[in-house]
């Protein structure tokens, strides 16, 4: 296995570099300390994986993550990093990355994540998979909800609660009228047929869990 180590600090490159070439088959055949010269190590060596720190000298590694891909799909980047930020993770698995592990992991534990973005897979730090699937469902639930309006977001959560018309009118302070086109709309822009559909959506979705989270 042939890889490049890229980090700014060049003590973190010696013990990387140490620690991955004990392994048998494997070769560190460049390292780079900043963007732009890891793009450069990456087209000219073309290794088969990249251990990227996510903060460079120059930029980001996230940066140089999407430049080296988009020229090397085949090439696999593992961000190497100290910071478990939802918007670092989700931005360096937008610009490719395969992996994304912290600093503080251990040896071996680095040495399997490298073998399982060698072989095809991805790899995330055990300590943010829970942030990964959190913000899947956050998306979902908002997905789930995106043609509505506040209000009628507000009528659809009493729907499932079982009030009748008028008793969702007296909690809002609306007439009935407007009610019964509040409820129509919300069929007709969730394809639904009935309340009682209406209702089975907003419990399949977590439409209360998705309120809060708005609040």
């Amino acid at each position: 296995m042939r890889i490049m180590v890229v980090d700014d600090h060049e003590v973190v490159r010696l013990g990387l570099n140490n620690l991955l070439a004990r392994q048998p088959g494997w070769q560190v055949v460049a390292e780079a300390g900043s963007v732009s010269q890891a793009i450069q190590q990456a087209n000219e060596h073309v290794p088969d994986v990249v251990v990227m720190d996510i903060r460079l000298s120059d930029g980001s590694g996230i940066e140089a993550c999407r430049e080296i891909v988009k020229a090397h799909p085949q090439i696999k980047v593992i961000m190497l990093t100290s910071f478990a930020e939802d918007e670092l993770l989700f931005n360096a698995i937008s610009a490719g990355a395969v992996g994304y592990v912290l600093k503080q992991v251990g040896n071996d534990d680095l040495i399997r994540a490298i073998e399982t973005v060698a072989r095809g897979d991805a790899m995330l730090d055990p300590s943010i998979t829970g942030q990964v699937l959190a913000k899947l469902r956050d998306s979902a639930r908002s997905e789930a909800f995106v043609d509505l309006s506040d209000r009628e977001l507000k009528v659809l959560a009493l729907i499932a609660q079982g009030k009748t018309n008028r008793e969702i009118a007296a909690s809002l302070y609306l007439g009935e009228g407007t009610v019964r086109n509040y409820v129509s709309n919300i069929l007709d822009k969730l394809g639904l047929s009935n309340r009682a559909e209406a209702t089975a959506y907003a419990v399949r979705h977590n439409l209360e869990d998705f309120l809060k989270s708005s609040e």
